[in-house]
C-alpha cells in the first residue's frame, strides 16, 4: 500500500517552496507522540493547503453540522474519536485527494500510538503484578519466618511500601466479641502518640473516628481526612494531625471484620488512587492470613513448649513416684512382716532379732537397741542390743542420755557428733558409752506414752542418716510398738482370763440371786399392768367397759360381719331422761348411784357375750351380738326400757327414770365402729323428739337427714363467704288508699344450686350452727345500701331482728353506725322483734330499742297475739307499731259474718287505736280479708294480694312504687 497522494488533474503541483513545509509536517507527523500533536501536525499540513482550514475532535458517533466544510481524516482508537479538516470558506472537495493521503497517515499513526499505550499498559500492568505477586510471596513467607512479631510488622510495612506509598503506614486489629482493638504496628512521620503494640483497649476508645468507621463498616474508605469526617455521621472525633490523603482498607475473616490497614500522606503531591485502594484491599487479605498463621504458628510453639515442660514435669514425678513405690513396697513388706512376727514368734527374743532384720533391710542398723521402761517406770532396760562397740547394755536408772531425751519429749531426735557435743555443752545431755558419729533415736509409743525407744546409730562418716531415714524409722516404730504391745498384752490376757473366770463364777451367783428379785418385780409389775389395762378399758364408776373397749369389740364385730354377713349384730345407745333434773335435784352421789344400778340393770338384761359400756355422763352403750333378725334388737331395747321403768330405792328415796334407746345395725358402708355409735347415737335423738321413753333404729332416711344437715351447714358458711344472702322486699300497703308506704325486708338464700330458698329451709340450722347473726348482718348491710333508692326520704324498711342479737349490748350502736355509714335516714328503718326477745335479758332489750327510738328508728312487735300478748310489753318498752300475725287474717270471714279471728283482730286494733300505734296486718291474700280489716279499721297491710317478696331490682321504677 503506497501513501503517496495521487495527483488530481484539477490541482496544480505546488512549487519547491510550497512543498518542504508539506514534507516537514508528514515528517513530525511521523514522529507525533501522542494524538495531539498528530492533529497539530495535521493542521499544519491543511494550513499549507488553505489558511483559513483546521483540525478538530469529534466525538464518534456525532455527526458534523456543516458535511460540506468537513472531512473525516482519520479515528482514534484508543480514545474513541474522529480527527475532521474543517474550514470556513474553503470547499475541501478540491483537496480530497490531498485530505484522504492526509488521513491515512494520520489514521496509521493513531493505530501505531493506540498499540503502543496498550503495549505500555500490559507493561506495566504486568510489572505490576509480578511486584504483587513477590509482595505476596514475601507476605506468606514471613508467616513462617524465625523473627518475632515485631520485625514481621516491619517487613510487611516495608512489602506494602514496595506497592505503593506508605511512609506513614499502621495496622489495627479488631476484636469484635470482646470489642477491643489493639495497635500492633504503628509508624507515622507526624503523629508523635505512638500507642502501645501490646495495648488493649475498647473500640470505644476510637468511636466515630476513620479508623473506627472502616472497622464497623467493613468497607475501604479514601480520601482526605478532614473531608473524609465531614461526610461521615456523628460528632468529628479526629485523632492524630490532619493528613493530605487516607486510605484505609478492611481485613475481613469471611463476613468478619478483624482489623485494618492504614496508610497516610502528609504531602500535598502525594495521593492514592482507585488502582492503590484495591491493591491494599487485595494485599490486606493476605496480610490477614500471614498474621492468622504467625499467631497460629506462635500459639502452636507456646503449646509445645508448655506440652513439653509438662510432660518433663510429668516424668520427673513419675520417677519420683517409681521410686517412692518402690520404697513403699519394701516398707509394706516390712510392715507385713513385722505383724506376721508378733503372731508367729515363739519367744520375745527371737522378735526382737526378727525386727532387727527387718530394719536393716530399710536403712544401716548395724548398731541397733531397743530400750524400754521397767513397770515401775524408773529404769531403763535393754532387751536387745546388737553394737560394734558396747556389746551389753545393763539396765539403769533413767539419767540424761540420747535414750532418755527421746523417751522424755516423745519425739524422734536426729543428731551429728556436732550436735550431740552441742547438747552435751547446754548440759541438755549428759554422755555415756561409745560415742557415735551419726545418732537416730525414735520413740516407742502405746497407751499414748513413751514406752520405750528404738535407736540406730553409725561410727563411720561413710554411713549417714537423714530426715527420710527418720521419717521410715518413726513410721516403722508405730508398728513395732504395736506388735510390742500385742506380745505383752498376750501374757497380760492369759491371767486377766484367770481372774476373769473366777470372777464369772462370783457374778454367776449374785445374778441367780438378782434373777430371783427380778421375778418377783416382773410378776408385781405385771399385776400391776394388768390393773392399769383393766382400768383404762373399764369405767371407775359402774365398772363397765368405757369407750375404749366398746370400740375395740366393735371393730372386731365389724370384722366378722364382712367376712360372714349373715353374723348380724346391734348397737345400742341409752340415755337416761331427765337425769340432769334428777341430778341437780338430789345430789351427784345419788345421781352416781343411780348410773350404777342403771349399768346393773341394763346388764341383767343381755347375754354374757354382750357388752354394756358407759360412755360417759348418764350415756350408756350396747353390744348385741349373735342376733337373727333386727326385731331382736327392738325386743332387747323395750327389755331394758322396762327394766329402767320400775323405781330406784336409792337411800330413804325412790327414783324414777326412763331410757331413750337408738339402735344401729351393720351395712356394708359402714368402715369404722365410731361411724356405728354415731348413728345410733342419731337414732337417740330421733326417739327423744319422738316423746322420750322409747326406742328408734336409724333407717336410710335419718342417713340422708344427717347428710342433708351436715351439707346444709357446709353450704351455709360457704355461703356466708359468697354473699349468697340477699334481702327480698314485700310492700307494706296503705289500704284504703292502696299505696305502698314502705317494705319489709325478708331473708332469702340465693342457692346456686337449689334456687331462692326461704328462712324455713335453713334458719333452724343456722342458729345451731351460730351462723344466724352474720347471716342478718349480711342483709342489714344491704338493705342500708338499697333503702335510699328503694324509699327515699318518706317511706320505711322494716328489718327482722331476733333476739340471739339483743346479747350483744352495742346492737344499737352497731346498727346506727351501719345507717350513718351509708346515708340512711333512722327514721326510713324500723326494727321488728318478737315477743319472745323481749323476754331475754329486759332490762338490755329496754335499753337498745329506746336508744334506737330516740334516735328515729321504729319499733314494731312482730306476730302479735301468738304469744304471750302481755300488754306490759306495750307500755315497758317503746313500740309504736303491732304487727297482726297472719295465722288471725287467714281465718277471717269471707262474707260479713263475725267470727272468733275477727273479735281477736278487732281487739287487737282496739287496742292500738287507744295507744295510739298502728296496726299492720300480715298475710292478706284475698279481697275480701281486706274488706274486712277496712271495716275494722286495720289501715295498713301486706300480703299476697298486693305483691309477692321480690329483690330491690323490681320495685326500683315500677308502678307500684311509693309515689304509685
Amino acid at each position: 500500500m503506497t501513501i503517496a497522494p495521487s495527483q488530481s488533474p484539477t490541482l496544480q503541483a505546488p512549487g519547491r517552496g510550497e512543498v518542504e513545509p508539506l514534507q516537514a509536517a508528514v515528517e513530525r507527523l511521523l514522529r507525533a507522540g501522542d494524538a495531539e500533536a498528530v492533529r497539530t501536525e495535521c493542521e499544519a499540513f491543511v494550513r499549507c493547503l488553505s489558511s483559513d482550514a483546521g483540525i478538530v475532535w469529534r466525538t464518534d458517533g456525532i455527526s458534523p453540522v456543516d458535511k460540506a466544510r468537513v472531512f473525516e481524516l482519520a479515528v482514534d482508537p484508543q480514545n474513541e474519536r474522529i480527527l475532521d479538516a474543517v474550514a470556513s470558506d474553503t470547499d475541501l472537495v478540491t483537496w480530497s485527494d490531498m485530505l484522504g493521503w492526509l488521513g491515512r497517515l494520520a489514521s496509521v499513526r493513531l493505530r501505531q500510538l493506540a498499540e503502543t499505550a496498550n503495549l505500555y499498559e500490559a507493561i506495566s500492568r504486568l510489572a505490576l503484578a509480578e511486584r504483587l505477586q513477590r509482595a505476596l510471596y514475601a507476605i506468606a513467607e514471613q508467616a513462617g519466618a524465625e523473627h518475632n512479631m515485631k520485625d514481621m510488622m516491619s517487613a510487611l510495612h516495608a512489602i506494602v511500601g514496595s506497592l505503593m506509598y506508605a511512609e506513614n503506614f499502621f495496622i489495627v486489629l479488631y476484636d469484635a466479641q470482646n470489642r477491643t482493638v489493639r495497635f500492633p504496628y504503628f509508624v507515622d512521620t507526624e503523629d508523635k502518640d505512638i500507642p502501645d503494640p501490646e495495648g488493649i483497649r475498647p473500640i470505644e476508645a476510637i468511636e466515630n473516628t476513620l479508623t473506627w468507621h472502616v472497622l464497623q463498616s467493613g468497607r475501604a474508605m479514601m480520601g482526605a481526612s478532614t473531608e473524609l469526617e465531614k461526610n461521615l455521621p456523628g460528632p468529628r472525633v479526629p485523632i492524630g494531625p490532619p493528613s493530605d490523603d487516607w486510605l484505609g482498607v478492611p481485613m475481613k475473616r469471611g463476613e468478619d471484620v478483624v482489623g485494618a490497614l492504614v496508610v497516610q500522606s502528609y504531602r500535598a503531591d502525594t495521593h492514592f488512587s482507585e488502582n492503590d485502594r484495591d491493591l491494599l484491599t487485595y494485599v490486606a487479605q493476605h496480610v490477614q492470613t500471614a498474621l492468622e498463621r504467625r499467631q497460629a504458628h506462635e500459639e502452636l510453639e507456646r503449646r509445645v513448649t508448655t506440652r513439653t515442660a509438662a510432660l518433663r514435669e510429668a516424668n520427673r514425678v513419675l520417677r519420683q513416684q517409681v521410686l517412692q513405690r518402690q520404697r513403699g513396697e519394701r516398707l509394706q513388706a516390712a510392715l507385713f512382716r513385722i505383724a506376721e512376727l508378733a503372731n508367729t514368734s515363739d519367744s520375745i527374743e527371737n522378735f526382737y532379732a526378727a525386727v532387727h532384720r527387718v530394719i536393716g533391710g530399710l536403712l544401716y542398723a548395724r548398731n541397733f537397741y531397743i530400750a524400754l521402761l521397767s513397770e515401775d517406770q524408773n529404769k531403763l532396760t535393754f532387751p536387745y542390743s546388737v553394737d560394734e562397740l558396747d556389746g551389753v547394755r545393763e539396765p539403769r536408772e533413767l539419767g540424761r542420755g540420747l535414750t532418755e531425751y527421746v523417751l522424755r519429749n516423745g519425739k524422734a531426735l536426729l543428731a551429728d557428733r556436732e550436735e550431740i557435743d552441742r547438747l552435751n555443752r547446754d548440759q541438755v545431755l549428759t554422755a555415756s558409752g561409745s560415742r557415735s558419729l551419726h545418732w537416730l533415736g525414735v520413740p516407742l509409743i502405746w497407751n499414748e506414752k513413751s514406752m520405750g525407744v528404738l535407736a540406730v546409730q553409725s561410727y563411720t562418716p561413710e554411713h549417714t542418716y537423714s530426715a527420710r531415714d527418720q521419717e521410715l524409722l518413726t513410721f516403722v516404730s508405730y508398728h513395732i510398738a504395736n506388735a510390742l504391745q500385742r506380745k505383752y498384752t498376750t501374757e497380760s490376757l492369759k491371767q486377766a482370763y484367770a481372774s476373769l473366770e473366777r470372777r464369772v463364777t462370783e457374778r454367776t451367783r449374785a445374778l441367780a440371786l438378782a434373777n430371783r428379785d427380778l421375778r418377783e418385780q416382773i410378776a408385781e409389775r405385771e399385776r400391776v399392768e394388768r390393773r392399769l389395762k383393766y382400768e383404762t378399758l373399764h369405767d371407775s364408776l359402774t365398772g363397765l367397759p368405757n369407750r375404749t373397749l366398746l370400740l375395740q369389740r366393735l371393730e372386731q364385730a365389724l370384722n366378722h360381719y364382712r367376712e360372714n354377713p349373715a353374723e348380724l349384730f346391734a348397737v345400742l345407745f341409752i340415755d337416761l331422761d331427765r337425769f340432769k333434773v334428777i341430778n341437780d335435784s338430789v345430789g351427784h352421789l345419788v345421781g352416781d348411784d343411780l348410773l350404777f344400778q342403771v349399768g346393773g340393770r341394763i346388764r341383767a338384761c343381755l347375754k354374757t357375750r354382750d357388752v354394756v359400756a358407759r360412755l360417759g355422763g348418764d350415756e350408756f352403750a350396747v353390744l348385741v351380738e349373735g342376733i337373727v333378725d333386727p326385731h331382736a334388737a327392738t325386743h332387747i331395747a323395750e327389755r331394758i326400757i322396762a327394766q329402767l321403768q320400775t323405781p330406784f330405792r336409792l337411800g330413804a328415796k325412790e327414783i324414777f327414770t326412763s331410757a331413750s334407746i337408738g339402735i344401729a345395725l351393720p351395712t356394708s358402708e359402714y368402715t369404722r365402729p365410731e361411724e356405728l355409735l354415731r348413728d345410733a347415737d342419731s337414732a337417740m335423738y330421733r326417739a327423744k323428739d319422738e316423746g322420750r321413753h322409747r326406742a328408734a333404729v336409724f333407717d336410710d332416711r335419718l342417713r340422708r337427714e344427717a347428710l342433708s344437715l351436715l351439707e346444709l351447714e357446709g353450704d351455709l358458711r360457704r355461703a356466708l363467704t359468697r354473699n349468697e344472702f340477699v334481702p327480698f322486699f314485700q310492700p307494706i300497703v296503705d289500704l284504703e288508699q292502696l299505696r305502698v308506704v314502705g317494705y319489709e325486708a325478708l331473708l332469702r338464700w340465693r342457692h346456686p344450686e337449689r334456687g331462692i330458698l326461704p328462712p324455713g329451709d335453713f334458719l333452724a340450722v343456722a342458729e345451731d350452727t351460730g351462723c344466724s347473726e352474720a347471716i342478718d348482718w349480711q342483709i342489714f348491710e344491704q338493705v342500708a345500701r338499697q333503702a335510699r333508692a328503694l324509699v327515699g326520704d318518706e317511706g320505711f324498711i322494716s328489718i327482722n331482728v331476733s333476739g340471739s342479737h339483743f346479747r350483744s349490748p352495742d346492737l344499737d350502736q352497731r346498727l346506727l353506725d351501719l345507717l350513718a355509714q351509708h346515708n340512711v335516714p333512722a327514721r326510713s328503718i324500723r326494727v321488728e322483734v318478737t315477743e319472745r326477745a323481749l323476754l331475754e335479758n329486759p332490762a338490755q332489750v329496754k335499753r337498745i330499742l329506746e336508744n334506737l327510738r330516740d334516735h328515729g328508728v321504729g319499733i314494731a312487735l312482730d306476730d302479735f297475739g301468738t304469744g304471750y300478748s302481755s300488754l306490759s310489753y306495750l307500755h315497758q318498752y317503746p313500740i309504736e307499731t303491732l304487727k297482726i300475725d297472719r295465722s288471725f287474717v287467714v281465718e277471717l270471714p269471707v262474707e260479713d259474718s263475725e267470727a272468733h279471728s275477727t273479735a281477736v283482730v278487732r281487739a287487737i286494733q282496739a287496742l292500738a287505736d287507744s295507744l295510739r300505734m298502728q296496726v299492720i296486718a300480715e298475710g292478706i291474700e284475698t279481697e275480701a280479708q281486706m274488706r274486712v280489716l277496712r271495716r275494722i279499721g286495720c289501715r295498713f297491710g301486706q300480703g299476697f294480694l298486693f305483691a309477692q317478696p321480690a329483690p330491690a331490682s323490681k320495685w326500683l321504677g315500677s308502678p307500684l312504687s311509693l309515689h304509685a
